[in-house]
């Protein structure tokens, strides 16, 4: 009987060559995606505040946030308590380029941060970093 298929075109290579050569255009895109990845990643240019707790356990320098939220449910700008009312008002004014930064003590509630995070959405601030700390436990 004639065979109707030719036989598989090896050109003389082994199994394991041909593994080998299936698996190369894979090294090249993983290789792609980590050069990808290195280049498009985004480094910050500023160094990060010190966190409120820093400068309650011996540092002489406030913590260097717009804003800072205490455990007593108290918002502080340059270390003065502000009300609700007159926070938007004593903030620097909403910037895509330089996010508002907050800084948390460690016993804050989330419940407060919301309540903050959602009077800053409705005023326009859409990039915050928000500073904390981890509890000692």
């Amino acid at each position: 009987m004639i065979d109707l298929f030719p036989p598989p075109a090896t050109s003389g290579k082994s199994l394991m060559e041909r593994v080998e050569d299936a698996l190369l255009p894979l090294i090249n895109l993983v290789f792609l995606l980590l050069m990808f990845f290195i280049v498009a990643g985004q480094l910050a240019d500023t160094p990060l505040p010190d966190l409120p707790s820093a400068a309650a356990s011996g540092q002489e320098q406030p913590p260097e946030a717009d804003l800072t939220v205490t455990a007593e449910r108290e918002w502080r700008i340059g270390g003065e308590t502000i009300s609700r009312d007159a926070l938007i008002n004593r903030l620097p004014a909403p910037d895509p380029a330089v996010p508002l930064r907050i800084a948390a003590g460690e016993s804050v509630e989330m419940a407060d941060l919301e309540d903050l995070l959602r009077i800053l959405e409705e005023n326009g601030y859409g990039e915050v970093i928000l500073l904390t700390e981890p509890s000692p436990s």
